[in-house]
């Protein structure tokens, strides 16, 4: 039975673009994608409201004070890692998988029960904060991340789960035997247990993910066995590449080449790949990313926890680079994608302020000297907003190539955000003292929205849905 909600809606389908679209009527199918998507007063709209009318089938109405919007894409997210969120952030990276990361992941492996209760609780939280797919990072043991797949898809949120691949460890205890092991539990399961998992419960919300951890616990054997099954059975690849000074210098004293190098001659970097990071990345590096296609997932926050340099965003999306954010909890400490995108503007904000100091301090011409706003270093809310809905469906690609945007074909994956209560009050934390008590709140303004990215929070997210199925509010 297909769905009707008529209301106010907003994306962002291309960078620097954003839609505000009021009194629309959004048909879904019955197949849980966008059948239609027009104004509420065009023929084919009304249309559509009188056969919902014969048929007996409700038109929703998104409240007054109210609008949708596509849920957030989380390109780079540790799972195994979310039962230690907003602790040990206090080493360098290699450190500090050595301190915490390794321990937690090994406890996951040997304690099914406790893992179930990390990924349940894990599931509801991105629901809460309004996250609709997600790639993840999980542990070694396959069992475990079935364990993962099984969550995800019981609270109905598109994931692809990612078996750890490492042969190499300074864990003894938390490693694999071989690279040929390695490669034969990956395959296992990516073939086997995710279609297993979609044949018994008949959704496709659950896809694997080839997950060489990164350069300094795989082989070169294992990486381009893993390149060998990707190309073979086209499954999506994932890692973390040039992302800390420890971790780059590691690589190359021990491989004697940069891991860009290593990734390219695995046959790893293509339009299957989402690497994580790239903050060491020159724009030479940045090009050989383009033209293979490879994504990057974009996270701010532990950047800041874990790299001596900041990721260039603005010149790698002018260059046409494919990306999208990542919360990478729990070298990020925030499961909110909202945090992600303010991050992703401040650290913006603060490379435009360095550029602006180093122009005037070198040029010669006086104070009042005009400054080049195309050279801006910084991005917008707008910007972001794009990266964290449509330009994630976009980096990560495949079957979710569409997501991210409200257009007739793409999935219904999309969040109602409450700005206005029905005692006409901003709610959570939202305060408008414009607005007039004779103006109908449905007339939501630009700036409205700009205030609920800037300090909005879960009390402004009512529901959630994931290919036009509600999995959060009432």
């Amino acid at each position: 039975m297909p769905s009707y909600i008529s209301g106010t809606f907003v994306d962002t389908p291309a960078l620097g673009e954003l839609n505000f679209y009021q009194d629309c009527l959004l048909v879904v199918d019955e197949a849980g994608n966008i059948a239609h998507f027009e104004p509420s007063s065009s023929p084919a709209s009304v249309a559509q409201i009188a056969l919902a009318s014969q048929t007996g089938d409700p038109v929703s109405q998104i409240p007054e004070g109210s609008f949708l919007l596509p849920t957030f894409c989380d390109l780079h997210l540790h799972a195994p890692q979310f039962l230690y969120q907003g602790n040990g952030l206090d080493l360098p990276l290699l450190e500090w998988l050595d301190k915490y990361t390794y321990k937690a992941e090994e406890r996951l492996d040997s304690d099914p029960v406790l893992a179930k209760r990390v990924y349940d609780r894990l599931a509801r939280r991105l629901l809460e904060n309004g996250t609709g797919a997600v790639s993840f990072f999980g542990t070694i043991k396959a069992q475990t991340n079935e364990i993962l797949a099984r969550s995800m898809l019981d609270a109905g949120i598109r994931a692809r789960v990612g078996k750890l691949s490492m042969d190499i460890s300074s864990r003894p205890t938390y490693v694999e035997a071989s690279a040929e092991a390695s490669l034969e539990a990956a395959r296992g399961f990516a073939l086997d247990s995710c279609a297993l998992l979609a044949q018994q419960t008949g959704k496709s919300l659950i896809e694997p993910v080839l997950t060489p951890r990164f350069v300094p616990t795989c082989s070169d054997e294992l990486l381009s066995g893993l390149a060998d099954m990707s190309s073979k059975h086209s499954l999506h690849v994932q890692s973390h590449l040039a992302e800390a000074y420890d971790q780059v210098k590691w690589v190359e004293d021990t491989r004697g080449k940069d891991d860009i190098d290593v990734f390219d001659q695995a046959r790893l970097l293509n339009p299957r790949t989402v690497q994580a990071h790239c903050t060491y990345l020159t724009p030479p590096d940045l090009q050989r990313i383009v033209d293979s296609g490879t994504s990057i997932a974009h996270c701010p926050l532990s950047n800041i926890y874990f790299s001596s340099e900041p990721f260039p965003l603005r010149e790698a999306l002018k260059m046409g680079v494919k990306i999208g954010l990542g919360t990478d909890v729990a070298g990020g400490y925030s499961l909110d994608m909202m945090n992600a995108m303010r991050n992703a503007v401040t650290v913006s904000r603060m490379r435009e302020n360095r550029r602006l100091t180093e122009v005037r301090a070198s040029s010669s011409s006086s104070t009042n000297e005009v400054v080049d706003e195309q050279a801006s270093l910084a991005i917008t809310w707008t910007d972001s907003l794009y990266l964290a809905t449509r330009g994630g469906g976009i980096a990560l690609g495949g079957s979710w190539k569409d997501l991210g945007h409200f257009k007739v074909g793409a999935p219904f994956d999309a969040q109602q955000i409450k700005l206005v209560g029905e005692d006409r009050e901003g709610v959570g934390a939202l305060d408008f003292f414009d607005l007039a008590s004779d103006i109908s709140p449905a007339g939501l303004s630009l700036e409205m929205v700009e205030k609920w990215w800037c300090i909005g929070d879960n009390r402004n997210r009512m529901r959630v849905w994931i290919q036009g199925v509600q999995c959060f509010g009432v």
